[in-house]
């Protein structure tokens, strides 16, 4: 098995080494960073022949980092020593491994890297790549508490409102969210069915129609049963409770007891590389600034 897993890994290098040559530079950047995860110095000649005739900057520089991270082990300090610095421009934890390792003792007590000089750069390098990924790692935990804290944030307003306009604890909130969800997903069946060459524009059909149904459901309530319970706040919450578990039930009944999936479009598929291996996905960035421009309308509606 592990024969076969080094040959499959060789075969992928191999196929990668093949991609530098493609008119694509992003597939070329692609294959230059796979090839970063390889150790092998059978591709050196190869990359070095590339790397002199690639006239893109980020497929310069991902060579130059699988170039580097394939002399770790020649023989040569001189080279070592140039590899571990050209590395200190990488932010990868694969990177930070392999100059790990290169600290360690073997199996006799002695240093894997013997020279002074690079030892002393990997401890450099080292630290200047612990301080990329701590970074990466703070902006991640910020980013994610912005992105839920949006989802929150559209939830705790509509409920602020109710209350703060006609005094009603409406229990049955989440259930409204609830069928703007379902609506939205919906839409997005109704498009694959029959609009699929225009898949992608289906979450801008499905906003206005998720608050267009909500808004019917939410003056359904009012008018067959909040109405009659203003200036009782406890009883709002009762009743409301009640509509809250009607609405679950009859989701459960129409679509069943299993979560739907609602598809990203191609648009807000994948994400913004920051920094080493920190990705921000689009479709968070889509509802931080969505959440944003609500906020802003809400502001304004209030302070005319």
């Amino acid at each position: 098995c592990a024969t076969i897993c080094w040959s499959c890994s060789r075969g992928d290098s191999a196929l990668a080494a093949l991609k530098l040559s493609s008119p694509d530079s992003q597939v070329r950047l692609a294959a230059a960073e796979q090839l970063q995860d390889q150790s092998n110095e059978d591709f050196l000649p190869l990359i070095e022949t590339v790397l002199k005739k690639e006239q893109d900057g980020d497929v310069k520089i991902a060579l130059s980092l699988a170039k580097a991270k394939m002399q770790l082990k020649n023989a040569d300090a001189t080279l070592r020593l140039e590899a571990v610095r050209v590395l200190a421009q990488s932010s990868k934890e694969s990177t930070r491994a392999a100059l790990l390792a290169m600290m360690e003792k073997d199996a006799s007590g002695n240093d894997q890297e013997v020279d002074a000089a690079v030892r002393s750069e990997i401890k450099r390098t080292l630290a200047e790549i612990d301080s990329r990924l701590l970074t990466a790692e703070y902006i991640g935990r910020v980013f994610s508490g912005i992105s839920l804290g949006s989802i929150l944030l559209l939830a705790a307003l509509g409920l602020a409102i109710t209350y703060g306009l006609m005094g009603v604890i409406n229990m049955a909130h989440g259930e409204l969210l609830m069928i703007g969800a379902y609506t939205t997903y919906m839409v997005q069946a109704l498009f694959k069915s029959y609009w699929p060459e225009a898949f992608d524009v289906y979450l801008i059909v499905a906003l206005p129609a998720a608050f267009i149904v909500s808004a019917l459901v939410g003056i359904a309530m009012e008018r067959s049963v909040i109405r009659y319970l203003y200036g009782r706040p406890l009883e709002t919450l009762l009743a409301t409770w009640g509509i809250s578990l009607i609405l679950i039930q009859t989701m459960r009944t129409i679509f069943g007891a299993q979560n739907v999936e609602v598809v990203n479009p191609a648009w807000m598929s994948g994400g913004f590389a920051l920094v080493g291996n920190l990705v921000l996905p689009y479709n968070r960035i889509a509802i931080i600034v969505f959440s944003m421009i609500v906020l802003v309308l809400i502001w304004v509606l209030l302070n005319r």
